[in-house]
């Protein structure tokens, strides 16, 4: 099957074999799996990026509330922008945070810089 040069092939995240080879993931499936690494590391927990990561798995037990959205979305700006450097358009990305009872829903919306493509991916915690 041939590629086009606006949609590469990249590794799968986490890495998996199919058969003798690495499964591929496209651009979107790819830029997903960036997002949620950096929700899910902690600051301090990859050992040469020390300030990689938002993580959000450590509010769990914080209370469901405005301060707490303002704080996440400093966060997640801050360590989106420098992830998806590249491959997103650092100046349209847009976080979102908001919660009800136990849940906390994280939109984050962006421009693909290759293609011009908008696209958006919304986690509930």
């Amino acid at each position: 099957m041939a590629r086009r040069l606006v949609d590469p092939p990249y590794l799968a995240f986490p890495l998996r074999i199919d058969g003798a080879a690495p499964r591929l993931a496209g651009r979107s499936e790819h830029i997903r799996g960036q997002i949620e690494q950096v929700l899910f590391t902690l600051p301090g927990e990859r050992v040469f990026r020390p300030d990689f990561g938002a993580g959000v798995k450590a509010l769990v037990f914080e209370p469901n509330d405005t301060p707490l959205w303002q704080i996440t979305k400093r966060r997640l700006l801050a360590s989106l922008a420098e992830a998806l450097q590249g491959e997103v358009d650092a100046r349209s990305l847009e976080v979102e945070v908001s919660g009800d009872d136990a849940t906390l829903t994280i939109s984050i919306a962006y421009t693909l810089a290759a293609i011009g493509h908008r696209e958006s991916q919304v986690f509930s915690l």
